[in-house]
């Protein structure tokens, strides 16, 4: 994609998210092409966002399931990328007015103890250089898209929607993690759950494929950076105020409260 096409497609995502604007398909001729395009943008998005924001911390992955892929006809899940001052602590408060249309996403989160060489990557070969699993809230901003013409290009170049993150302490040793379960709760009562192999059979391949996704535009995880492996469950959009806890067995619980 030529780069100037690029940069008026991040400036116009700039623009939009501060005037508040319903998500959009980003049109031709700055709209993304191909998927390949949709990454370039965002590269020039998530550039203009660091003045802001901080620093790339972490990733998200997201169309982690066959069926949300095939609803977004890709076969392929996404990335984003997580921004410095939109990581939280367990107990954050975020507030409904600061976006579009937030949702909540429960995931595990595991974070890389060593830089991940460039090229390829495995669920078993990644393995070694995670030294940290937990329990973790993806905050979305949606914009109140309308799904019945989602053109996922366009979600991609918008940073695959990422808004934020909110963590557990990290475990040093967990378990299986394609059994482990995690039950999602609002206000103390349990509306949804589901299990680590529902992030593309386990958490480990989304971390993988991830890395391997990066090695093809010429990056590498890095030690101390975080991968949002993918959601168990359904997203959530909260319309009142709410405490949300999501309670991962073996490893954790993280809370969010949105007002």
């Amino acid at each position: 994609m030529q780069e100037t096409a690029a940069a008026r497609a991040a400036e116009t995502l700039v623009a939009e998210h501060k005037a508040n604007t319903r998500f959009r398909t980003l049109a031709p001729p700055d709209g993304p092409a191909t998927i390949v395009d949709a990454y370039d943008i965002q590269d020039r998005y998530v550039a203009l966002l660091g003045s802001e924001h901080g620093e790339a911390v972490g990733y998200k992955v997201g169309l982690t399931s066959a069926t949300m892929q095939t609803f977004c006809g890709i076969d392929h899940p996404i990335g984003g990328v997580v921004l410095a001052s939109r990581v939280h602590r367990s107990g954050a408060t975020v507030r409904r007015t600061d976006f579009g249309r937030i949702g909540l996403e429960f995931e595990i989160a595991v974070r890389i103890g060593s830089d991940v060489p460039r090229g390829p990557c495995t669920a078993a070969t990644i393995a070694p250089h995670i030294d940290g699993v937990c329990a973790a809230i993806e905050i979305v901003d949606d914009r109140s898209a309308d799904y019945s013409s989602l053109d996922v290009r366009s979600l991609v170049a918008d940073n695959s929607w990422n808004a934020g993150i909110v963590l557990s302490e990290f475990s040093l040793a967990w378990p299986d993690l394609e059994a482990v379960l995690g039950r999602a709760s609002k206000d103390g009562a349990v509306f949804g759950e589901g299990h680590g192999r529902d992030i593309l059979g386990h958490p480990f391949n989304s971390a993988a494929w991830l890395a391997t996704q990066l090695a093809s535009r010429g990056r590498a995880l890095k030690a101390g950076q975080v991968v949002m492996t993918g959601s168990v469950m359904k997203t959530v959009f909260p319309e009142e105020a709410a405490n949300y806890r999501f309670d991962l067995e073996g490893i954790g619980a993280v809370a969010v409260e949105v007002r």
